[in-house]
């Protein structure tokens, strides 16, 4: 369906404003998927702080090429849907992969993480990474467990000491 010239413009600022704000792009096929299950997956990739649209190729390779993302031939034919990725890219990408599982009509063609590209393997092993959360957490506890492996070093000796001192009170007071 052709689209006026007006309405192309609005829509390459559209994605190029998503580009520039998104972690993180991944790139879909969804040949022969009904409506239902694409509302499904937006509302569940908008529920891991992404945006799910399905867009014309020509333009989002437009947008891709002034954003300087060099595009595989192979991505941009058939039908295609973008996930953005505007806050964390594995929970975006652990989403989609999520929804699409069991489905054969929608399928993970690659995608662009820090500009570079990325293959469906990629997007998968990418999908398979745990939340930012959990990251945060785990590097914080890595970071924690010297400290506290210090604080009980030092602190062993004055322990020691301590219960030196109230055993020979006792022994003291049970002699007395």
């Amino acid at each position: 369906m052709a689209i006026s010239k007006q309405r192309k413009e609005e829509v390459l600022a559209q994605y190029n404003d998503w580009i520039k704000r998104s972690e993180a792009v991944i790139l879909v096929e969804y040949t022969g998927a009904n409506m239902k299950s694409l509302d499904s997956l937006r509302a569940k990739i908008r529920e891991a702080g992404g945006e799910f649209h399905v867009v014309k190729n020509t333009l989002v390779r437009r947008v891709f090429a002034d954003n300087g993302m060099e595009v595989p031939g192979d991505m941009l034919v058939k039908s295609t849907a973008v996930s953005f990725a505007f806050s964390d890219p594995a929970s975006t990408a652990k989403a989609l992969t999520d929804a699409t599982k069991g489905s054969e009509f929608v399928k993970v063609k690659g995608g662009f993480m820090a500009g570079k590209s990325l293959s469906a393997a990629q997007v998968k092993a990418l999908s398979d990474l745990p939340p930012l959360p959990v990251m945060r957490a785990t590097l914080l506890g890595v970071l924690q467990a010297p400290a506290g492996k210090l604080v009980r070093t030092l602190a062993e000796p004055a322990r020691g000491l301590a219960a030196v001192i109230k055993a020979r009170s006792e022994s003291a007071q049970a002699a007395a």
